[in-house]
């Protein structure tokens, strides 16, 4: 497995930065899966740096940001032929670094999203993801990513643009045990009913709405489960998003987004259909261990 990885500076330029705090939790399985970080400049250097990888021999350098480090990533998403593809990307985001929006951060996201393939923008997301590969490839779990797998303490925001309505609905009916094992579950408007109505149709008691319902994402949804993520009060998302339109509320969804990336050790999102069907397996999975 090849992951793409870069850091925004606030995230590297001190010991306890969040890329250290993400290696110090997840190194040894990142050895254990035989992981490469195809690291762009910057980032590269503050980990060889630090000696925050020692022994691991799948860590390469990419340019500098400025020399087109970023656009690499974002092509080898795409895929360049099998020596030059990569299955994901961990680029911890600093919100108000303004590199965060430059058009090859922004296609870096878009791109994975199209191809179905993990965008992790949080130290709890790339946790999240270290630990379902290590399930997939048959390891134990870690009883460090436990506080990640609390579902019964966390709440879980479910949202889904028009386009990806169907999808939410699919995943939600397929990991529907699952997604119930959660304290609460949040969606705007629209989607909110239409999961509801999915969780009645299931037998789920009439008088009780399976996820509550905030405001259509036009109408501000987006910024209210905003304010539930940057006070503590949802720990994780589920965002389906459609990058083949423009959107109306695009800078809602951006602040939904800077929100996730602003409590960057708490809030662990998932991107994409494909990449949310591989954390729920490997969920269960865990689940199911004596």
């Amino acid at each position: 497995m090849r992951l793409g990885l870069a850091a925004n500076r606030l995230h590297h330029a001190r010991p306890d930065a969040a890329l250290f705090r993400w290696l110090r939790a997840s190194g040894a399985g990142i050895r254990a899966l035989d992981i490469g970080l195809h690291a762009v400049g910057r980032t590269f250097d503050a980990i060889v740096e630090r000696d925050a990888l020692a022994g691991h021999t799948g860590l390469q350098r990419y340019p500098y940001g400025r020399e087109g480090g970023l656009m690499t990533l974002v092509a080898e998403i795409v895929g360049l032929g099998p020596a030059r593809t990569l299955d994901g990307v961990v680029y911890l985001i600093d919100p108000v670094d303004p590199s965060s929006i430059f058009p090859e951060a922004v296609a870096l996201k878009r791109q994975c999203v199209i191809q179905g393939k993990p965008f992790l923008s949080t130290v709890a997301s790339a946790r999240d993801f270290i630990e379902s590969e290590r399930l997939h490839a048959g390891l134990p779990a870690d009883p460090g990513a436990d506080d990640l797998h609390a579902f019964e303490q966390q709440t879980l925001a479910l949202i889904a643009h028009d386009a990806m309505k169907p999808k939410m609905l699919e995943f939600v009916e397929r990991h529907f045990d699952l997604l119930s094992r959660f304290h609460a579950r949040v969606a705007t408007g629209t989607t909110g009913q239409l999961l509801n109505d999915l969780a009645w149709q299931r037998g789920w008691p009439l008088d009780q709405s399976w996820t509550q319902r905030f405001k259509s994402g036009p109408l501000g949804g987006d910024a209210q489960i905003a304010d539930l993520v940057l006070s503590g009060r949802c720990q994780r998302a589920v965002f389906f998003e459609d990058p083949h339109v423009a959107r109306q509320h695009e800078a809602d969804i951006q602040l939904l987004e800077r929100a996730v990336t602003t409590v960057t050790d708490t809030v662990a999102c998932l991107t994409s259909p494909a990449v949310a069907d591989r954390w729920a397996q490997a969920a269960a999975r865990r689940a199911a261990m004596p």
